[in-house]
Parts: structure tokens; C-alpha cells; sequence
């Protein structure tokens, strides 16, 4: 049976912690349904952005807000504060340097 700590003892990685993000890096990738239920899951319970709950999902704000709406979760528009929105800002940056 493999463990972390193999990874880290071969020089493979620098910690565990390292072992794990890059674990988790290649789970959200090869299934990002759950990068969408969590994107969901956080715009809940974090009260982070539409925005940034899009590109946490890596979809589009427009189809983000959809799928909240799907889901039966009525998206809050418009940022609370100036900080707010300069966040929302820069996640829509990121979103779209990520695109092709």
C-alpha cells in the first residue's frame, strides 16, 4: 500500500501537504463535476462571489449563475462593498487568462 509519507521519503515531494494539494490538483481536474459542487458548495456556506465560485468551477459567471439556479440557489447580485468588487474583478481576470 502506498502512503504519503513514501512520496515525501523518495524526494518526490517536498511535505505531505505538497503531496496532498498536488492529489487534490489532479482530482478537481480529472473529475470537475466536483469542482462545480464545490464552487456551489463555498458560494453557500462562504459567502464567496459568483464570481469567484465561477472560476473555482472554471465555467463562465453567466454559467455559473445557471447552474446555481438549477440548483435552486438564487444568485446574489452585486457586490456588498468596493473590495467586494475588485475581487469579483480580478476573478473574472483569472477566468479568462485561463482561457484558450
Amino acid at each position: 500500500m502506498l502512503h504519503i509519507r513514501d512520496l515525501v521519503e523518495a524526494r518526490l515531494y517536498a511535505s505531505e501537504e505538497e503531496v496532498i494539494q498536488d492529489a487534490l490538483r489532479h482530482l478537481l481536474r480529472a473529475r470537475p463535476q466536483l469542482r462545480v459542487q464545490l464552487a456551489i458548495h463555498r458560494y453557500q456556506t462562504e459567502q464567496i462571489s459568483l464570481a469567484k465560485a465561477a472560476s473555482l468551477a472554471g465555467v463562465s459567471w453567466a454559467q455559473m449563475r445557471d447552474i446555481l439556479l438549477e440548483h435552486g440557489i438564487q444568485p446574489r447580485l452585486g457586490p456588498g462593498t468596493v473590495e467586494a468588487a475588485e475581487r469579483e474583478v480580478q476573478a473574472q481576470r483569472e477566468y479568462l487568462q485561463m482561457q484558450p
